[in-house]
């Protein structure tokens, strides 16, 4: 199993190369790779973007929406990538076009490589509870592939946010919710385990460990401290550490 889910927050040259990498070393042996840019409003200029940053890489993009059949489509290609964006129009149109358990066996029963990015990390888990989006499309069930046992929130961050109007300007505290709150409204219903990624971290997940690569991590666990995780730790599926 060679499965790659990453926060986001590619943004320096670093992070950006780290990304490359790590998707070159995930789909390795796969010659086309099949991009699903449903968390986009532009599916088109999404897939050119994705295409552009892979093109010095040895596999083609292949845009799920420039395939006449996606089902057959699925059952023949050797790897797939979930881009970012908004995870409720993402959801909504997995469950539309009938792709979630096509996609969950090809991965857990035939051993294709996945990779996805925010939207693309929270539709691996069992729902996409733990996104941070808005809720712009109203999804038939939070239900998504549950390649690993576990709830990811990206782009997690500790505590409250600074902000200040201009650079001028003294920084202001925003007194708003947490993620750590929002995680919390989130155990008071379910007592799945949550794994917060901060920005340009990435979980590597083969048959026997993950490995947090790139950045820190927050694990949560019902009613439980949060336990933090620094770069290169490695994890069993329970999130434990080895």
């Amino acid at each position: 199993m060679n499965i790659l889910l990453g926060s986001g927050g590619i943004r320096t040259p670093e992070r950006k190369k780290m990304f490359l990498d790590l998707m070159n070393e995930n789909f390795d042996k796969c010659r086309k790779i099949i991009f699903i840019p449903y968390a986009s409003n532009d599916y088109d200029e999404y897939t050119n973007n994705v295409r552009e940053m892979f093109s010095e890489s040895n596999y083609e993009i292949i845009g799920i929406h420039e395939i006449d059949n996606p089902l057959e489509a699925i059952s023949t290609m050797e790897g797939i990538y979930v881009g970012g964006g908004n995870t409720f129009s993402l959801v909504k149109k997995l469950h539309e076009d009938k792709l979630i358990e096509p996609i969950k066996r090809r991965i857990l029963d035939h051993n294709i490589p996945y990779a996805g990015v925010s939207a693309g990390s929270n539709v691996a888990c069992p729902t996409m509870q733990t996104t941070n989006d808005m809720p712009i499309d109203l999804v038939p069930s939070f239900e998504t592939f549950g390649i690993v046992p576990f709830q990811i929130n990206p782009h997690y961050y500790p505590g409250a946010i600074w902000w200040k109007e201009d650079k001028m300007e003294d920084y202001n505290q925003h007194f708003g919710e947490t993620r750590q709150r929002r995680i919390n409204e989130f155990h008071q219903h379910n007592d799945t385990v949550v794994i917060g990624l901060y920005e340009g971290s990435f979980l590597k997940c083969n048959n026997e460990e993950i490995e947090l690569l790139g950045n820190s991590a927050v694990i949560i666990r019902k009613n439980e401290e949060i336990q933090s995780i620094r770069e290169n730790q490695k994890l069993n599926y329970d999130l434990s550490t080895r």
